[in-house]
Parts: structure tokens; sequence; C-alpha cells
């Protein structure tokens, strides 16, 4: 339950990075919070799995682990892109 927490902070800092790069703000504290929530996200998740396999889940693991694994990879890239993509705007701006 944790990771989804982290996961909507995540979320949440991630779209005010973007907004206050669109109205001309500082926006690299708003990154900062998107992408450590993002990571943060990540180890809930791996500890939730941990406790999966302590307690050999194998049917929560097989249920749920492969469709997991390509959504945390995807969302993971993406809150990496958005996150980051201010500072590329930034810097194809001044050229």
């Amino acid at each position: 339950m944790l990771f989804m927490i982290f996961g909507v902070v995540a979320i949440v800092a991630t779209f005010i990075n973007l907004y206050m790069y669109k109205v001309g703000k500082d926006y690299k504290l708003a990154m900062v919070i998107g992408l450590s929530f993002t990571a943060l996200t990540l180890c809930a998740e791996y500890s939730l799995v941990s406790v999966w396999v302590e307690v050999e889940d194998w049917a929560a693991l097989m249920d749920v682990v492969p469709g997991m694994e390509r959504a945390l990879w995807f969302l993971t890239i993406v809150s990496i892109l958005l996150n980051i993509a201010p500072i590329l705007l930034e810097r194809k701006g001044k050229k």
C-alpha cells in the first residue's frame, strides 16, 4: 500500500514540476521530489515482493510480479523523461 502513496506523490510532484516550468518559476525542487518519490515507489514495491517471498506466497508473486515489472519499467522511464523535460527544454531554448 505504501508504494501507491509514494506513486501518487511522485505523479503529483511531476505535474507540479511541469507546471512550474510552464509558468516560469523554479521547478527544480519539484523535479527532485518527483524523482525521489519514483525511487521510493520502486523500493516500496520491492519490499512488498520481498515479504511475499518470505511468506512463500507464490500465487501472489506469479500473479502480480510479471505485470508489475512491465508497469514499473514503463512508469519509471516516463517519470524520468517528464521530470527532466524542463531541463532539456531549457537547454534547447538557450541554443
